[in-house]
């Protein structure tokens, strides 16, 4: 029996699918106890624990949102003098409104949903103090950043419930890009995400080519809600595929409508935890500037942009013309598992376009240099696993064949070498790679026997996998100390798809 076949069985049998080996690799000193729905008491390595799940259970109709009303803009977070930039961000509980008559309670910074924006310069000193007023442990990553590993959020530098921590950092040269925070303690990574925890970043560059451009700000992220619209735990199908809620959401809101006047610069951020939001605008071309990493060496003009959890893309819309059409997710097929209803089309939000300045997108955004010659070579594997025992399916993500465990160091590399890692995903389903600390270039690719040379250079923390399909990137660290590598799906990451390399 292969791998669909175990699961849709399993699914059809009314089964429910246990996911014990998420807990493997356990620091033993660590108390997850007090992590909600978590490890049991004496939880522990040897003695792995079932992740908290739920059965299906009634969840809101999509109407229940309001739609149709106007885009809000982000709120901006900052308290900035020459060359430094300081503020404050708070994780606590809150009960929102989201639907009318009835209180949802979400875990925010700041209360703010999506969470602030902070915007900063090549060259500011950073400080954020974080406040923890959760009941769980939590970090704040600093998602694509150049950032040394201390002050990166990793897990092993996890701030207490009730705690505080003080984030400084120097944001260095050619550094100019758009990225997001959110938690990554150990275990809770994913409940913190879905119950409301990220907000955004921009990295701004002083020579930036495109500043004669009015910018908009997308930030695309889903939302589960039952039908009293409380935030449910992870169903057995959301640890196995990646959660994703019946509502996507731009700036928090559902189906907007947006105006974009004459040519504008747009932002955008995949924050949603497993959905894949391949983009589209029918009847306009989109122009892609920007990656993960800042921009492009030259513009790109698409029908359509894959956008895989935790990627960003900066792009120029509109033509001077007025129109009126829709922001689209068209349906990918990420090979989900189990049985799961069809992917469908999504319309995301309203776009009017009027007339309006046109400013003229430069041929040549900026020079991306080579790294240089490659000193080592690093090789991973994502690859899943299953079985059955007394009739409790049990799954798990690996890398390199091992769960998580942050007490090992599964790669060593030294600072300021250049590497290549060749990467496979030698599963069924995508998985989207991420590494901390810095950006990569894509060399090439090779699926079903064929490789496919990078078709531009660009700067990247984030890229998809398809099954079976293996890339070459291009990297180099800049800071010694731990840093982290792992699947994008966050229940994949949770659940062991994660490992650490040793930067000396």
């Amino acid at each position: 029996m292969n791998r669909r076949q175990f699961l849709f069985s399993s699914s059809a049998s009314g089964a429910l699918l246990c996911l014990p080996t998420a807990w493997a690799g356990m620091d033993p000193a660590m108390d997850h106890s007090a992590h909600q729905g978590h490890a049991a008491q004496g939880g522990s390595a040897a003695m792995p624990q079932p992740l908290k799940t739920v059965a299906d259970m009634p969840l809101l109709p999509e109407s229940a949102l309001p739609a149709g009303q106007p885009l809000q803009a982000l709120k901006v977070l900052n308290s900035s003098s020459a060359n430094k930039m300081a503020a404050t961000l708070t994780a606590a509980a809150h009960e929102v409104e989201l639907v009318p008559g009835k209180k949802t309670s979400m875990w925010l910074y700041n209360g703010q949903v999506p969470g602030p924006l902070i915007e900063a310069f090549e060259g500011d000193e950073v400080e954020i103090r974080f406040v923890n007023q959760l009941a769980q442990a939590s970090t704040i990553h600093w998602h694509g950043m150049p950032v040394p590993p201390e002050q990166d959020g990793n897990p092993h530098d996890a701030v207490p419930a009730g705690g505080e921590h003080m984030y400084r950092f120097k944001l260095p040269k050619n550094c100019a890009g758009t990225y997001w925070y959110h938690p990554h303690p150990h275990g809770d990574t994913p409940e913190q995400v879905y119950r409301g925890l990220a907000g955004l970043f921009i990295v701004r560059s002083k020579t930036d080519p495109l500043a004669g451009f009015s910018e908009q700000h997308w930030v695309i992220s889903d939302l589960k809600l039952a039908a009293d619209a409380s935030i449910p735990d992870n169903t057995a199908n959301d640890w196995m595929n990646g959660r994703e809620g019946q509502f996507a959401l731009v700036n928090g809101q559902r189906e907007p409508v947006i105006t974009i006047a004459g040519r504008q610069r747009v932002r955008v951020w995949n924050a949603c935890s497993a959905r894949y939001l391949r983009l589209a605008i029918p009847g306009q071309k989109i122009t892609v500037v920007g990656s993960d990493g800042g921009l492009l060496e030259k513009p790109r003009v698409v029908e359509e942009l894959l956008l895989v959890p935790g990627q960003r893309a900066e792009l120029i819309v509109g033509d001077g013309s007025s129109a009126k059409t829709t922001l689209k997710a068209l349906v990918y097929n990420r090979e989900k598992m189990g049985k799961v209803a069809p992917e469908v089309e999504r319309v995301l939000a309203t776009l009017q376009f009027t007339a309006g300045p046109t400013p003229k997108v430069p041929a040549t955004l900026r020079k991306i240099a080579d790294f240089g010659r490659a000193v080592a070579m690093k090789k991973v594997e994502f690859s899943e696993t299953m079985s059955m025992d007394n009739g409790v399916h049990s799954m798990a993500f690996l890398i390199n064949g091992k769960s998580y465990d942050m007490n090992r160091n599964d790669l060593v590399s030294k600072v300021n070498d250049v590497e290549v890692w060749e990467v496979f995903n030698n599963s069924h389903m995508d998985h989207p790679f991420h590494i901390h600390g810095t950006q990569f270039m894509l060399l090439d690719s090779e699926l079903n026997g064929k490789r496919q040379d990078a078709p531009y250079r660009a700067l990247q923390d984030t890229i998809n996998l398809r099954p079976y399909e293996k890339v070459r990137l291009k990297m180099v660290q800049h800071d010694k100390g731990l840093r982290m590598f792992h699947c994008h799906i966050l229940e994949h990451e949770g659940q062991g798809m994660m490992a650490q390399v040793l930067i000396k």
